[in-house]
């Protein structure tokens, strides 16, 4: 039987073990949106993790939606990601960089002076986001063209190149909770009528481009993707995903990606497996759980569900967790004033067992 802490090889990267440290927005980079040695301290905690995802990293400046956030898209922070990298792999640790593009979440105060945010359509979403100056309304985005969907495709292809440049094994498309690519698969937000949106073959083609033109710039193997069909986070409406995603996979399936890595939210268990059948890479899993996904999530490996299990939280607080899984405990438990933004409380001062 196989079990979480059995090595798996990951398309030609060799991971320890089958326990997924999920990418988590911790609003700590540096001027610039560079990563700092605070944050190569927090990823080399937990390289004990058989695949560390890094945080959500903005390929371009509009690409931003959230106070210090890190990007990947100039050379300061590919030379201060490198910094990271080194660091994980001291460590003897593996890590992918995930790409996030926020598109209409985030606000104009948090880009640099002449940018407003972008979208699939000029539909806002519901809600506000966290700035500097405190919560504002999210903004009516600005529609992209088609010429600048092209060229954004061609900024995520561009970090890709960079992510390898600073030394990551990978990246990780970010298509999940509401952000740019998700933004164009669902139909609440992409309203286009041009080979952008429309029908399912049109709404799934740019997250299709995008991934296409990194595997160009990188190779497959060091190209995985997230998705998470049907979750209304950052008001995104996906009343029947199911079609949406399955010819989306099916899309993706002759392509030979590193992984597939489902965020599932709320009773979608079954189009989850069925994604799982239509796949035939190594698949990861962040299932649906009442609280933080905890210790009984294993046995998704261990029932064939999943090649891999993802967890947030529980790694945020547990620096050391393969080793705690494997004893069974305790667990530290995350201190949800720290989450975002701050120094190294509640950061890197997590105890190890």
């Amino acid at each position: 039987m196989t079990t979480a802490h059995d090595p798996i090889n990951l398309s030609g990267t060799p991971l320890t073990n089958r326990i997924v440290m999920a990418p988590m927005t911790r609003s700590r980079a540096g001027d610039g949106g560079a990563p700092t040695d605070l944050n190569a301290e927090y990823y080399a905690q937990r390289a004990s993790a058989g695949l560390i995802v890094t945080e959500g990293i903005q390929p371009s400046a509009v690409g931003q939606g959230y106070p210090d956030t890190p990007g990947l898209h100039s050379a300061e922070q590919i030379a201060a990601w490198r910094k990271v990298t080194d660091a994980v792999h001291a460590a003897g640790g593996r890590i992918f960089a995930q790409l996030m593009h926020a598109g209409r979440i985030g606000h104009p105060t948090l880009l640099p002076d002449g940018l407003v945010n972008v979208g699939a359509s000029p539909v806002p979403a519901q809600g506000q986001v966290y700035t500097h100056e405190g919560p504002l309304d999210y903004i009516t985005p600005r529609e992209l063209t088609g010429d600048e969907v092209r060229a954004t495709v061609g900024e995520f292809a561009a970090a890709a190149k960079g992510a390898i440049e600073a030394g990551f094994d990978g990246v990780e498309l970010h298509g999940a909770n509401g952000y740019l690519i998700h933004q164009f698969l669902a139909p609440g937000s992409n309203h286009r009528t041009d080979e952008w949106g429309g029908s399912v073959e049109n709404r799934i083609r740019f997250a299709v481009e995008t991934v296409k033109a990194v595997v160009a710039e990188i190779g497959a193997g060091r190209t995985g993707i997230r998705l998470s069909p049907g979750n209304p986070f950052n008001d995104i409406q996906e009343p029947e995903p199911e079609p949406t995603y399955t010819a989306l996979v099916a899309a993706l399936e002759p392509l030979g990606l590193a992984y597939l890595h489902i965020t599932e939210v709320g009773e979608v268990r079954e189009l989850t497996l069925a994604l799982r059948k239509r796949f035939s890479g190594t698949f990861i899993l962040n299932p649906a759980t009442e609280g933080p996904t905890g210790p009984e999530s294993l046995a998704l490996i261990e029932d064939g569900a999943a090649d891999l299990v993802a967890f947030g939280r529980l790694f945020l607080a547990n620096p050391d967790l393969p080793a705690r899984l494997r004893a069974g405990g305790p667990f530290n438990e995350a201190d949800a004033a720290t989450l975002y933004g701050g120094d190294a409380k509640g950061y890197t001062d997590y105890p190890a067992l």
